[in-house]
């Protein structure tokens, strides 16, 4: 049966088959008995129960959990989700400063992250700092761990030679966040493309509302290069998220329709599984 849920559109299923053990690999989830003082940002009903709806409606059974801005460096929410959702189908990725111990480092680890995040469009109000990047992502390769990367493109642009020197995976956030009209004729788009060639480098299929000037009434039409771009050089090195609830967005999307963007970027089942299951079980380890 249709039904409704918070921080999302629609009522209706996704009309793409989902296979199974598919993957959302980008959420957020807010809870407030876990919010640090003064939290800023934060949103109701968007815990680890609500997220359960998400997963009835679009078929996604693992998940990948990414500590919100508005806990800044505070990831008791992410780990709480990790067990909520159950450890076997969860992982997390943490934000963290450079004065995090390793002792902090190995706990996360246990918990069920499994990278970091640096969360830097928008870098007067970040937790983080760019600074911090390289000594970090140093720290977490140790680990096994990813550095998740949510910049601009001209971000990107600027901090190329830092990109190129990072010992750890990288995962470029939301299409690497190449903007409309210019999408692959950005010069972040060669750079992006040239880390992919070397293996480590890897993008989540998200966020189409965060960068598309036609938007979601055009199905995202105007980021079709971007995706097709990606799929075509790195059919191995992809993942989707839905980024519900959707944090940066006062009308909410519909999920069962990003899911179908995703349909119609990936084009065959066979490449469908890839980015839903096998490739996500391969960079979070389910």
């Amino acid at each position: 049966m249709p039904f409704s849920i918070s921080h999302s559109a629609g009522i209706q299923k996704p009309l793409t088959t989902v296979p199974d053990n598919a993957c959302d690999a980008h959420i957020h989830l807010y809870d407030a008995r876990l919010a640090p003082p003064g939290a800023l940002g934060m949103l109701e009903h968007a815990t680890a129960d609500d997220y359960r709806l998400v997963q009835q409606r679009l078929g996604t059974t693992r998940t990948v959990i990414v500590n919100p801005r508005a806990c800044q460096t505070d990831n008791r929410v992410t780990l709480d989700g990790i067990v909520r959702l159950g450890r076997a189908q969860t992982r997390g990725v943490a934000v963290v400063r450079a004065d995090v111990t390793d002792q902090e480092l190995c706990s996360l680890d246990e918990g069920g992250i499994c990278g970091i995040r640096f969360s830097l469009y928008q870098p007067d109000n970040a937790a983080v700092s760019f600074e911090m990047v390289q000594p970090l992502a140093r720290r977490v390769a140790a680990l096994g761990w990813h550095v998740q990367l949510h910049w601009t493109a001209d971000q990107i642009v600027e901090h190329q030679d830092m990109l190129r020197r990072l010992p750890s995976t990288i995962v470029f956030d939301h299409l690497a966040r190449l903007p409309m009209p210019q999408g692959i004729s950005h010069p972040a788009h060669a750079i992006v493309c040239e880390l992919l060639d070397q293996g480590r480098t890897w993008i989540k299929l998200s966020g189409a509302y965060l960068d598309s000037a036609v938007g979601e009434q055009q199905g995202y039409r105007d980021l079709d290069p971007v995706a097709q771009s990606w799929l075509s050089q790195a059919p191995d090195r992809l993942v989707w998220g839905s980024d519900w609830p959707h944090p940066t967005e006062k009308v909410k999307p519909n999920d069962a329709d990003l899911m179908d963007v995703l349909g119609r970027w990936a084009g065959e089942p066979s490449l469908l599984k890839k980015v839903l299951v096998d490739n996500p079980a391969s960079l979070y380890g389910f």
